[in-house]
């Protein structure tokens, strides 16, 4: 693939948000995190991060939600260029711009996107030529998310999540995601799912799930679809519970809590029932907006 520069010398890399078709999540370990079965699919809502030679690492950022994003060293996509730069003994001069377009704090791993774009980036902006693996690894070293966001497709998350088996998708999946008013904390969520199910069972992956992803089939994925910190999200921001309400009541086939929260996921019968259930949602005065994505989608390229 040709890069497209946005700037004499730079790189362009788009990434994808993500939807968790499945979130199956174990009780809390002794390092404080959670054993998974997160079966991750990939949608056509994109952010693309943009590294250009510069004096010192600096990161910018433009689009919805712009102004929620740190800026500083704990941006993850600050984060990797400064792991591929210690990696591989060279200093992380880079200007990174962020393009966003996924919803900021919506559970739908934009800020891992991120990451994963400006590792991509990074590297072949400074030609290290990192390997796959290597890639991945510095990953899963910046979170749990974002070695998919490197993958893109389907695929399921163990461990922590970081762990992927890359899963096949028969068809396309037609989705509308409701973006909330307000946001939710991830560790938030995880403390308040520990306080409602303290005795939580070994995450299983849902063989009726994996068939319905293979298969292409929408209504089979719909009755499978699971998620086990909506409890706890709906606990947190009970308002979700009339966004569920509303975009199932429009036609959707199901809806869920997208990961943490608080963006609401609805899955179409096609496009034209997306359509309509994202008209519905916008019009209903439970969520601030509806964006429509099909799925799956690509994981991070140069473009």
């Amino acid at each position: 693939m040709t890069p497209r520069s946005a700037a004499p010398g730079s790189i362009t890399v788009r990434v994808p948000a993500k939807v968790n078709v499945q979130l199956a999540v174990g009780a809390a370990r002794p390092d404080g995190f959670h054993d998974l079965a997160n079966v991750f699919l990939a949608v056509g809502l994109y952010d693309e991060v943009t590294a250009t030679p510069a004096d010192e690492l600096r990161v910018t950022c433009a689009g919805p939600g712009a102004d929620q994003v740190p800026l500083d060293r704990t941006n993850l996509a600050a984060r990797a260029a400064e792991a591929l730069a210690a990696r591989y003994g060279r200093r992380a001069d880079v200007h990174l711009h962020i393009a966003k377009d996924i919803p900021v704090a919506g559970g739908m791993a934009g800020g891992s996107a991120d990451g994963a774009g400006a590792l991509v980036a990074c590297d072949a902006l400074w030609g290290t030529g990192a390997s796959r693996d290597e890639l991945l690894d510095i990953c899963a070293e910046l979170g749990s998310d974002v070695p998919f966001s490197l993958v893109g497709g389907a695929a399921l998350g163990t461990g922590r999540g970081e762990k992927l088996a890359e899963l096949a998708v028969g068809g396309t999946f037609h989705w509308v995601f409701a973006v909330a008013d307000g946001g939710l904390s991830t560790p938030a969520v995880y403390r308040e799912f520990d306080r409602l199910t303290p005795d939580a069972p070994e995450p299983v992956a849902s063989p009726a799930l994996l068939d319905a992803l293979r298969t292409g089939d929408p209504s089979a994925l719909a009755g499978a679809l699971t998620n086990d910190l909506q409890p706890a999200a709906l606990s947190l921001f009970p308002a979700l519970t009339d966004t569920l309400k509303a975009g199932t009541e429009a036609g959707a086939l199901a809806g869920l809590v997208s990961g943490s929260g608080p963006t609401t996921a609805f899955l179409a019968k096609d496009a034209e029932s997306a359509e309509r259930v994202a008209a519905a949602l916008r019009a209903s005065g439970t969520c601030r907006t509806a964006r429509v994505a099909s799925a799956p989608a690509p994981g991070a390229a140069v473009l």
